[in-house]
């Protein structure tokens, strides 16, 4: 069966342009033999440049919203204005990517690609162009009238779920609600068996240093987190916690949990970009990064890579693009089990 997706660009001044062309001729068998559809939403001229930069013989049509499309095309996000730069920071980037996830979101909502792929987008230009969000979920969110939406990352088996992301860290307790803790709880659930996990096991990091300490760190883990967990725990899921944050990741590498749901956006992104990424011992410098960001609780399927725009390395054709590719995966996968 074939697997129709979308792939949003992203800002055409960052990476975007680069990992999707990367990516699609690696993928060129299984977009040859109808296994796999790729429709590129995003910016002309910057996929056109990224192409001849790297001198990969590969054919990307034009193609409208409307009509047959061909295994792989490009939708234009919207009309250019000024010549996007590559690493150049600026409002016309920002429109661009809006566009793509719009029209991204929109063909997903109509059943026309069974999900979508998101390149990266720079927050800082996408508010310099009029769009107030902090990021692709809270922006995804609005755009499908989610009612509550969860970050997921994941690379290898470190599935980690995030009940806040982009708040001030003083903002993280007053977040920690028994609903939203119940509803991430239930999504990660969710998303485990849609990959395939048959019985989930799922373990919450604690707020605070030892979940507490019996109340002497804060009360969060034992007023708002062990009532919830125990909830759950009594309506059939596998859940543990609140584990504290400095071994939790631990026994998940370890494989005794299947995902970890962390409180804020650092406690759980670092321990995956911590193993995601590859590093070089002799320039330091990360050659390599995997990692799939995942959106929970859309009525679409959406996953992205897991990292930014990289402005600073954006026209140089040194782009990794392994984390796009593992992107492309979850979301065949994801929209497999829908």
């Amino acid at each position: 069966m074939t697997r129709h997706l979308a792939i949003t660009m992203g800002d055409p001044a960052g990476i975007g342009p680069k990992i999707i062309i990367k990516a699609a001729a690696r993928l060129k068998d299984r977009l040859a033999e109808g296994k796999l559809k790729l429709t590129i939403i995003g910016s002309g001229p910057a996929l056109r440049f990224a192409k001849k930069q790297l001198g990969l013989d590969i054919e990307i049509p034009e193609a409208q919203m409307e009509g047959d499309w061909p295994n792989l095309c490009l939708i234009q996000a919207d009309a250019e204005g000024e010549p996007i730069l590559p690493g150049r920071l600026s409002a016309d980037g920002g429109r661009m990517a809006f566009m793509a996830i719009e029209k991204g979101v929109q063909l997903a909502l109509l059943g026309k690609v069974g999900g979508i792929v998101t390149a990266p987008l720079n927050k800082e230009a996408l508010n310099k162009a009029g769009f107030h969000y902090a990021g692709h979920t809270e922006l995804l969110a609005e755009l499908t009238g989610a009612r509550g939406s969860v970050m997921m990352l994941a690379h290898g088996n470190m599935r980690v779920s995030h009940v806040t992301t982009h708040v001030a860290l003083e903002d993280v307790p007053k977040r920690l609600t028994p609903e939203r803790l119940r509803l991430v709880i239930d999504l990660t659930y969710k998303a485990l068996k849609n990959l395939g996990i048959a019985s989930p096991k799922i373990a919450v990091a604690a707020l605070n240093p030892h979940a507490g300490e019996g109340g002497l760190f804060g009360r969060q883990d034992i007023d708002i987190s062990a009532p919830t967990i125990a909830k759950a725990v009594s309506d059939g899921f596998d859940v543990v916690g609140p584990v504290p944050g400095d071994t939790v990741f631990v026994k998940l590498r370890a494989g005794q949990y299947d995902a970890v749901i962390a409180m804020y956006h650092d406690q759980g992104h670092i321990p995956v970009k911590l193993l995601g990424f590859e590093i070089d011992p002799a320039t330091g410098k990360w050659m390599d990064l995997s990692g799939v960001n995942i959106t929970l609780g859309l009525p679409i399927v959406r996953t992205s890579v897991d990292h930014g725009t990289a402005f600073d390395i954006a026209g140089k054709g040194i782009a990794n693009e392994r984390s796009l590719i593992e992107a492309i995966e979850f979301a065949e996968r994801l929209a497999a089990a829908r």
